[in-house]
C-alpha cells in the first residue's frame, strides 16, 4: 500500500492537508485512491488505519 501526502491547504485560520492513500481491492489485483482533508497533525494517523 502506497501512501502520500500532497496539497496543504488554507482556509481562515486553520491549516488543512489534502491526504491521498492507495488501496488494493480485494478479490482483484487493482487499486483504488481514498482521498480525505485532515488537519496536519491527524494525516499520520488516517494514512495508517488500513
Amino acid at each position: 500500500m502506497a501512501k502520500k501526502s500532497v496539497a496543504t491547504l488554507q482556509t481562515d485560520s486553520k491549516r488543512l492537508t489534502k491526504a491521498i492513500k492507495m488501496v488494493k481491492k480485494e478479490g482483484s489485483s487493482s487499486y483504488s485512491f481514498l482521498e480525505t482533508i485532515v488537519a496536519p497533525a491527524m494525516a499520520n494517523d488516517w494514512l495508517s488505519k488500513k
